[in-house]
């Protein structure tokens, strides 16, 4: 994978979680099965995907003013909703809807998360920043195993990432200025807005993430978090 520049060394680092240490699709695609067992692959993976469009879409739509805000356990429910009017039989009982809804915050790690994060851990201070509820964070951190030494959820600011808002909650929540912070991500949309508020970042090649277009210059690009561990050891 192409390297960045020089090797930064930040004061702490800061870890989207939706798909950078967990892995959301899985968790998502298990409650899908669990909720309709006689869907097919095809089938489950069109539910999947009409619940990422759904999130995505009112995400933006919040970012840009045209709903008022809503927290990500509230965006999941319509998802289930929406899910289980599409699979489920007509009058679906809401326990179901939310027991459906209930396996976006039960996500599993990556296989180098749990044991990268105990690492860096050693090293600096971390942060975990997400667009997760903050109960749903509590519940992710708690199902997943990760180790953090603060979690900030974007519910706080009352937006989701990439707006800056999101962004400085990190910032003013370490007591750090934004260029001693490092922005660990797998998507590219995401590094691109803490860029906009000066903090540096790093690029963690995932499944399913968002992969760096040819314009962007992330500080570093690393295949998994032992990778990002061995650079930031050099640096």
């Amino acid at each position: 994978m192409t390297r960045g520049g020089p090797v930064p060394k930040p004061d702490a680092l800061v870890f989207d979680v939706l798909g950078t240490l967990v892995d959301e699709p899985a968790g998502i695609r298990s409650g899908i099965r669990a909720f309709a067992p006689a869907l097919d692959d095809v089938a489950v993976e069109r539910l999947l995907a009409l619940w990422q469009d759904h999130v995505a879409h009112e995400q933006a739509a919040i970012g840009d003013g045209e709903r008022p805000y809503r927290d990500s356990a509230a965006l999941d429910r319509e998802a289930a909703r929406r899910v289980a009017d599409a699979a489920g039989p007509d009058g679906t009982a809401s326990a179901a809807v939310e027991a459906l809804a209930a396996s976006a915050r039960r996500l599993p790690p990556w296989p180098d998360t749990t044991d990268g994060l105990a690492r860096l851990a050693e090293r600096f201070p971390l942060v975990g920043l997400s667009n997760a509820s903050r109960a749903a964070l509590l519940e992710l951190d708690a199902h997943a195993g990760l180790r953090w030494h603060l979690a900030v959820s974007a519910e706080d600011a009352r937006a989701y990432k990439p707006s800056p808002e999101v962004y400085r909650l990190a910032v003013e929540a370490s007591g750090r200025p934004p260029e001693r912070l490092l922005m660990v991500a797998a998507h590219a949309w995401d590094l691109r807005g803490a860029q906009r508020v000066g903090m540096r970042t790093a690029y963690v090649r995932r499944p399913v993430g968002d992969p760096p277009a040819s314009s962007d210059r992330f500080d570093l690009y690393a295949d998994g978090l032992a990778d990002l561990a061995e650079q930031l050891d050099r640096a």
